[in-house]
């Protein structure tokens, strides 16, 4: 079992800049694969960055490759998603996602263990 809690969503600016945070907690946290994901109203699911826990492998979707950085801190049992140049497209629920396994997908029906969410909205 792995239990995931973010944090870190608000309201910015367009071309401002947000650090989402997501606490990791359970046996199996040094064999998985970490991603985030965003949902906007009345859109599915999309994948935004991965990475794995264990390695320096990481993952991003063409909509955010140069604007979001995924990290992780092992000692805080930690992931971080840094989202810079903020766009009014990027704003939805965040989620962090686990899956067992030493790489990440950009398939949300192959990660088992879901965060609740963090909002991040973007609007002048």
């Amino acid at each position: 079992q792995v239990q995931l809690v973010e944090s870190g969503g608000g309201l910015v600016q367009p071309g401002d800049s947000l650090r989402l945070s997501c606490a990791a907690s359970g046996r199996n946290i040094s064999n998985t694969a970490m991603g985030w994901f965003r949902q906007a109203p009345g859109l599915e699911r999309e994948f935004v960055a991965g990475l794995g826990w264990s390695s320096d492998y990481t993952y991003y979707a063409d909509t955010v490759k140069d604007r979001f950085t995924i990290s992780r801190d092992k000692a805080q049992n930690r992931i971080y998603l840094q989202m810079s140049s903020l766009k009014p497209e990027d704003a939805a629920v965040y989620h962090c996602a686990a899956r067992i396994s030493t790489v990440p997908s950009n398939k949300a029906k192959e990660y088992a263990y879901w965060g609740q969410g963090t909002q991040v909205s973007v609007s002048s």
